[in-house]
Order: structure tokens, then C-alpha cells, then sequence
């Protein structure tokens, strides 16, 4: 199990391969990670490393206190991990040291919230005939039975509220990792809107 990265969504854009075919990539700033914490089983009851970035020059006082004799770091994670050697406290990691192009990578992010939404919209449901006299148009139709149970059952797809939620996407490709940068660039779309936090790991 290997830890990852923190990072920001930049946007969308395209690039050519080297045999001229274009792909589309999200970009993401992976500034430096430093190792603010390692978590161990003998004190924390699990291993995990404590990354952060973010460079703020204000925090809260309990903030300072944690990254004592650290960078004023506004944004912390942490990343499961079996084997904690080779990571030690006030450590960078940079984008470069972690990935390279051809590489699959599992992206988190929050998706981008879309308020209340219908059911058309949030659970794809075909909505009703426009002509011959009928007002059923977006309309969910039946939610259950009458009588019996005399209740909606838990968990039938309604309108509510959609987005806003952690999502995970798998084996993303690694189009190209710039280390000037401190870019990377993934293949395809990925959650989250512009400058949203990303964390991306091996898959």
C-alpha cells in the first residue's frame, strides 16, 4: 500500500502523443508534499503518513502547535500505509518522485455540487409524453405501493440533493508528469471544480 499525493485541479486541455494522436488530460498543481506526521501502531493504533501543502502564512493556533518546527501548512492528509521506512518527519515529496507517464493512478476528489436536483437529472429517469393531452412530463410517476405496506420504501431514487460528494476514480492514466511545474497530467476528466483539492495515489 503506497501513499500519494496532494494536489489542486487546474483544469482541462489537450496534448499530442508522440505518434500524433491528441488526448484530453486534467491538469493538476502537485506542489512539494512535506511529511508533517507519521502515525504508528504502536502510539495511533494504525501506520500512516501525514502529508500537508498549502503554504499559508496564517493558522490557528492548534495548526501551529502540530506543525511545530514545519512550514505554515494549511492542508493535511494522511495515507494509509504498511511500511512507514524511508518517510521521516519535515520530508518533500515531489510529483516527479512518485509518477511517471504510462503510470495508473486513483484520483479523489469532491464532485462538483449540483443543489437539488429532479429525478430526471440526478437518476436519469425518462420522462413523460409532451402530446395527446397529457401534464405528465417530469413527473417521478409511482413511488410504491398503496395499502400495503402503506409506506415508501427506504431508498427509492427521488429529487434531492446532488453532488458535493467524495468520488474516487480508478486507474486514471498519467499522460505526462512536469517536474518544473510541478504538474501532472492525467488522462480524461476527474472530479472536482477548478482548484478543488485532489489526492492522487497508485493504483
Amino acid at each position: 500500500m503506497s501513499i500519494g499525493l496532494i494536489g489542486r485541479k487546474v483544469g482541462m486541455t489537450q496534448v499530442f502523443q508522440e505518434d500524433g494522436t491528441m488526448v484530453a488530460v486534467s491538469v493538476l498543481k502537485v506542489a512539494p508534499n512535506t511529511v508533517t506526521r507519521l502515525r504508528t501502531a504502536e502510539r495511533d493504533g494504525y501506520t500512516a503518513v501525514q502529508l500537508g501543502t498549502d503554504e499559508k502564512k496564517k493558522l490557528t493556533k492548534p495548526r501551529v502547535g502540530q506543525l511545530k518546527g514545519l512550514p505554515s501548512l494549511a492542508t493535511l492528509r494522511e495515507f494509509r500505509t504498511d511500511d512507514l521506512e524511508g518517510f521521516e518527519v519535515g520530508q518533500t515529496i515531489a510529483v516527479a518522485d512518485m509518477f511517471m507517464p504510462g503510470d495508473l493512478v486513483d484520483v479523489t476528489g469532491v464532485s462538483k455540487g449540483k443543489g437539488f436536483a429532479g429525478h430526471i437529472k440526478r437518476h436519469h429517469f425518462s420522462r413523460g409524453p409532451k402530446t395527446h393531452g397529457s401534464d405528465h412530463h417530469r413527473e417521478p410517476g409511482s413511488i410504491g405501493p398503496g395499502t400495503t405496506p402503506g409506506r415508501v420504501y427506504k431508498g427509492v431514487r427521488m429529487a434531492g440533493h446532488m453532488g458535493d460528494e467524495r468520488v474516487t476514480t480508478k486507474k486514471v492514466k498519467v499522460v505526462r508528469a512536469d517536474a518544473d511545474r510541478n504538474l501532472l497530467l492525467l488522462k480524461g476528466s476527474l472530479p472536482g471544480a477548478r482548484g478543488g483539492l485532489i489526492l492522487v495515489k497508485k493504483a
